[in-house]
């Protein structure tokens, strides 16, 4: 099975609070390379609500920076990206909105939830 990401990049730290509330993350620095070996770039955004870990931003830059030099496709970079939060951080629910946009002028909107 292929390895699509190195998701031990991603540390967290201890939630302060047992109170049910959101974490809402813009970036709009991710980039990678589709399908056709050409640079693509997404805006993600994050909606999470979290249990016993909250998400470490700088990690998770760090993270999001491993995909540039990888093809993807953007349903895989999604699903990636998810399967690699709920992993780590196993929060009480995760969404995530990527819009794609491929220098061109077409953008692509996904979301998973």
């Amino acid at each position: 099975m292929q390895q699509w990401s190195d998701a031990s990049t991603l540390k967290s730290i201890p939630n302060p609070s047992k109170a049910g509330y959101e974490i809402k993350v813009k970036s709009s620095e991710v980039t990678f390379l589709g399908v056709k070996n050409q640079p693509d770039f997404a805006d993600l955004y994050l909606t999470f609500y979290p249990k016993d870990k909250v998400i470490e931003l700088k990690s998770l830059k760090f993270y999001l920076q491993q995909f540039r030099d990888k093809i993807l496709s953007y349903e895989r970079l999604i699903n990636v990206i998810y399967d690699d939060l709920m992993t780590s951080y196993a929060p009480a629910r995760l969404r995530i909105v990527m819009v794609f946009n491929p220098r061109g002028g077409i953008s692509s909107k996904h979301t998973i939830s």
